[in-house]
């Protein structure tokens, strides 16, 4: 039961907050927070996405924005329920700036803040036309010169790109191209999306048939249209295909499929590029002023260089490029890796008659489907969430409202409990010779995943085929060379081969910025994602949010938008914000930009 006295505490921190920042008092403000306080700022205070840890920083944050951003108010949400957990108690927030209304959340405890999340979430005069704002559709009266809703978007689809050109151009258009161009079309910012795939949507139904969402549904909901309640838990890669193609077509994205951007140049003077698109045979020129490569998180496929690939007689294909196990029943297959990719294409070729075999270079952390649910996104992401009062918005903040400082923290307990739950499951893989792992620090799936974006496997069947042999595992050595029809380890054995699939991961996405720029932007821009935990993969210095992604970056007019479908729902809404605040004119002083990290 809530603690009347601590609801009051909240109260009175949450009036005297409002009064600091409208007062424009940093030392108050920095004052009201634990010594060790964090206050993460997704575009709504710093024009950044930025955490400030501890009181000096909060107070220099405050400090260079406060007069810029002008605080008018800050309020506990009165349709929320201010909760108490323990020691801590803590609540929803709104408050305004002189450009824009955001949402927040807040945790106090021994009488001062412990977090405070601060996010933009519109800005003041440029209002997505939702609700009471809707469009009318239909214009009534009488008009002889009138245009129906099909010939204004063919007209308009006619004219950007060639006649206007677009404010913002979106390199990719998977879902995160998506979700932005959706996000920046409610908020009238003229965008053109580029893919060099057929239909939208290609980007899953290309991929390997086995593929299949490994988040459930409730995670992985795009902005503005949810999933109807009967879409399934894990969707298979053909329906979110389709999903994308028809949200494509009904939020009336102006998407260029059949598109490669070949070459993108900035001109300081002008403040805008000049990128080169080829559509489909086409050759066209494009100067928008801000560049978004939406290229997948991931970034460029990795593929290590082996002796003897030139000497191999057989197929070699990355994991991106697996075509699935049609055409290999009967062959022996030869899997490289031991991750998500790893694990799919290995259990769908098994299913298709394939003699398959997992080489496992290093250890890797392996939770269960219905475990990771159960215990980790159950209280979020859930039917019972749903039930709760949790919507997939406000979970989205209340995972965004804890700081990457202290996330592991909150992830440990939850993984010693899988360890106990599953205590048999990994008993046998181990038994089986796999070398599992759960973290530098033993905090699982997420802090892998945010810090270096691979190392794990959510499984949804393929383990079993591990611990029983049916994918046949070599783990814990490493690649000596491939010989004409075979891949040698290091310890000699020789693993006869018709196909080697290299399931090896993904470069950083500054890889792209080098291929459509030049090297020296990317270089300039540095390495993207992982936050510098300095764990695995994920070297330091400490960042404190995703490196480069959805954010300014070293090179003016160029982001980065990536991740899986919560982050490109999510984020889309601060990328997209920032975007039309510099379309409108509107101030937009950055503060916490990072020295580069190469990468």
């Amino acid at each position: 039961m809530l603690d009347l006295t601590d609801q009051a505490r909240l109260i009175e921190s949450v009036k005297a907050l409002e009064a600091a920042l409208v007062a424009r008092d940093a030392q108050a403000v920095a004052d009201l927070f634990l010594e060790t306080g964090f206050w993460r700022d997704l575009a709504a205070f710093t024009w950044n996405l930025k955490t400030c840890e501890g009181r000096d920083q909060i107070r220099d944050m405050a400090a260079a924005q406060l007069d810029a951003i002008r605080p008018q108010k800050l309020y506990l949400d009165p349709d929320e329920q201010v909760t108490d957990s323990g020691d801590v108690t803590e609540g929803w927030l709104k408050f305004e700036t002189e450009t824009g209304r955001g949402v927040g959340y807040i945790r106090m405890k021994e009488g001062k803040i412990w977090t405070l999340l601060t996010t933009l979430h519109e800005l003041k005069g440029h209002e997505e036309p939702r609700g009471l704002r809707r469009p009318m559709g239909a214009e009534h009266g009488h008009d002889p010169d009138r245009k129906t809703w099909k010939e204004k978007r063919e007209e308009e689809a006619t004219r950007l790109g060639h006649e206007e050109q677009p404010y913002v151009l979106i390199v990719g258009g998977g879902q995160g191209g998506i979700a932005l161009g959706a996000r920046l079309r409610q908020l009238g910012v003229p965008a053109i999306i580029v893919d060099r795939h057929e239909r939208p949507g290609d980007q899953w139904r290309k991929r390997y048939k086995s593929l299949c969402l490994h988040d459930p549904v409730w995670y992985d909901h795009l902005p503005y249209i949810p999933f109807p309640d009967n879409w399934p838990v894990f969707a298979p890669k053909d329906k979110i295909g389709d999903w994308l193609e028809m949200y494509t077509k009904v939020m009336e994205l102006n998407y260029w499929s059949k598109t490669t951007a070949k070459s993108a140049t900035w001109d300081d003077a002008a403040k805008e590029w000049t990128v080169v698109v080829d559509r489909d045979g086409e050759e066209i020129t494009l100067h928008p002023k801000q560049l978004v490569l939406a290229t997948g998180m991931s970034g460029k496929p990795n593929i290590p260089a082996i002796p003897g690939q030139d000497v191999f007689k057989g197929e070699q294909q990355h994991s991106s490029q697996h075509p699935g196990p049609e055409a290999y029943r009967g062959k022996k297959v030869v899997v490289i890796g031991s991750n998500n990719s790893a694990h799919d294409i290995c259990a769908a070729l098994w299913e298709g008659g394939a003699d398959v075999t997992m080489v496992q270079r290093s250890p890797t952390h392996i939770v269960k489907s219905d475990s990771l649910m159960e215990v980790c996104l159950g209280g979020l992401y859930s039917e019972q969430a749903v039930a709760n009062g949790i919507t997939h918005d406000k979970a989205d903040m209340i995972f965004a409202s804890i700081p990457y400082r202290i996330m592991h923290e909150f992830h440990i307990p939850q993984y010693d409990e899988i360890k106990r739950r599953d205590a048999d499951f990994y008993a046998a893989l181990e038994k089986a010779g796999f070398m599992l792992d759960f973290g530098d620090d033993e905090s699982g799936l997420f802090m892998k995943y945010l810090r270096r974006g691979s190392g794990y496997y959510i499984d949804v069947g393929a383990c079993d085929l591990v611990i029983d042999g049916s994918i046949k595992l070599q783990s814990g050595k490493g690649i000596s060379h491939l010989s004409e029809d075979a891949v040698v380890l290091d310890d000699g054995t020789e693993l006869p081969a018709d196909l080697v699939v290299y399931a090896t991961g993904y470069g950083s996405m500054n890889g792209w910025a080098a291929d459509l720029i030049s090297q020296e932007v990317a270089d300039r821009v540095g390495k993207c994602w992982g936050l510098g935990s300095d764990t695995t993969k994920d070297p330091g210095p400490w960042e404190g949010e995703q490196r480069n992604m959805w954010k300014p970056t070293m090179q003016e007019g160029l982001w980065f938008h990536g991740g899986n479908l919560h982050q490109s729902r999510h984020y889309s809404r601060y990328l997209s914000l920032q975007l039309k605040a510099r379309q409108a004119g509107i101030d937009t002083p950055v503060w916490g930009m990072e020295p580069h990290h190469a990468g």
